[in-house]
């Protein structure tokens, strides 16, 4: 068989996943990334003084992602995989509770101790115990948890991360299958990689290298079409160079726009999904913030926080690889077009820090050495009721044009071991055609 030529587009862990598989099976892959950095939103920056990168957009791994620590035994770098066990903590009436085993949701007061707390943990024994999750899917998370967890332990305790992570706009139209996925999914430890995820991505990307694919970074794509002997013309700076198949992992909205010769059923499939933005302000400090030693802080809106989650990084991993600084993240998911989406680095800046004496009353604006602004339109899909209809397939209807993207890893939540799944599942697919069309 010809060596077959096979353009990605994007170096996100889904991208360079797939040219993984690809490369290893003796395609000539070519990776495009705009970027000037591998990684993707699981992409990480580091300051001089520094030993590890920090994330832009918080990132974890979870003791379940079979997917991603598969593929790092396959890396051989799973023992550099570090999972602690951070406090999550839980806000009500102006205290926190930390919220991460049955012992703590058993103590957890804002459900009293009555009815409440037993509806509570019969729906999360359910929702953990089944494994069919298509009859869910007909149902917003709003109704199905009204009606079987009751309205106080819905508006208490699920309704604020709804609205937190979906919006008022589509908190009340989200797919009780998502709830399922994330409730099924989860593991209480945490894992982080050592070094950092840029650290795991730059190897990652290394390893690559190593065995002949081309990682294009600073090198967006503008365009790709099909040609009429078969293949793809990718175009980028200017440059047009041709392949025999094409993977996209780039949001919908993106595919849409470098691919305007696919079907019209299928762009306006591309077209119609929704998605949630992030934002996310990381500040060093000269001093830790929680002195209790909590990792994640839950923020309901309703409380008056301006941004969903505090997320103190280093009660997960010490200070030390930071030159002792203490590193939080500001985090929250927004439509994009929010204000926060244009406000500056500054002005966001002066409306975030009051909120932190709340969390410490200590907490001076002194306290802060530097801070970092990340901002992405396509960060959070948005599953509407019977969503499983509404999802892109791999395969294109054009012959030799595939996508992989977060968009279509429902009903599981968005993050880096469903992207590794998707990759692969795509590369699998393409291997196969070219098999069914050279076998």
């Amino acid at each position: 068989m010809n060596e077959r030529k096979v353009a990605i587009i994007g170096a996100g862990f889904g991208g360079m996943t797939a040219a993984w598989d690809l490369a290893r099976a003796g395609c000539q892959v070519t990776v495009y990334e705009s970027a000037d950095y591998a990684g993707g939103i699981a992409s990480g920056f580091k300051e001089p003084h520094w030993d590890w990168s920090v994330e832009k957009f918080y990132h974890h791994w979870f003791a379940s992602d079979d997917h991603m620590l598969r593929l790092l035994d396959e890396l051989g770098v799973r023992d550099k995989v570090l999972f602690p066990r951070p406090y999550t903590v839980m806000y009500y009436n102006g205290k926190f509770y930390p919220f991460d085993s049955i012992l703590h949701a058993v103590l957890y007061p804002g459900l009293g101790f009555g009815i409440n707390k037993v509806r509570f943990g019969m729906v999360g024994l359910y929702l953990r115990m089944t494994n069919n999750w298509r009859p869910l899917e007909k149902y917003t998370v709003d109704a199905w948890m009204r009606k079987w967890a009751g309205r106080k332990v819905y508006e208490e305790m699920w309704e604020p991360m709804v609205i937190g992570k979906f919006g008022e706009r589509y908190a009340k139209q989200v797919s009780m299958a998502w709830m399922w996925a994330r409730l099924k999914a989860r593991t209480t430890r945490l894992g982080t990689y050592e070094g950092g995820f840029q650290a795991f991505a730059d190897l990652f990307a290394e390893r690559l290298r190593g065995m002949g694919v081309d990682i294009r970074l600073n090198t967006p794509v503008t365009g790709f079409k099909p040609l009429a002997a078969g293949g793809w013309e990718v175009t980028s700076a200017g440059q047009m160079e041709t392949f025999d198949q094409v993977l996209s992992t780039t949001s919908p909205g993106l595919l849409a726009k470098m691919a305007p010769d696919l079907p019209a059923t299928y762009l306006d499939g591309l077209l119609s999904l929704k998605s949630m933005g992030a934002m996310v302000m990381v500040v060093s400090l000269k001093q830790q913030l929680s002195r209790e030693g909590y990792y994640w802080f839950n923020l309901p809106k309703s409380t008056g926080f301006p941004f969903l989650a505090l997320v103190e990084h280093t009660n997960f991993v010490s200070p030390q690889h930071f030159g002792g600084e203490h590193i939080i993240y500001m985090g929250d998911y927004l439509e994009t077009e929010h204000e926060h989406f244009q406000m500056s680095q500054e002005q966001l800046l002066a409306k975030f820090l009051p909120s932190l004496q709340r969390i410490n009353p200590a907490f001076s604006p002194e306290w802060v050495n530097n801070a970092w602004l990340f901002r992405t339109a396509y960060a959070q899909p948005v599953p509407l009721v019977n969503h499983s209809r509404n999802i892109p397939d791999v395969r294109t209807p054009l012959p030799g044009l595939y996508f992989a993207s977060m968009s279509q890893v429902y009903p599981w939540d968005r993050g880096t071991n469903y992207a590794v799944e998707i990759a692969r599942r795509a590369a699998g697919m393409m291997l196969a055609d070219q098999s069914d069309r050279h076998g």
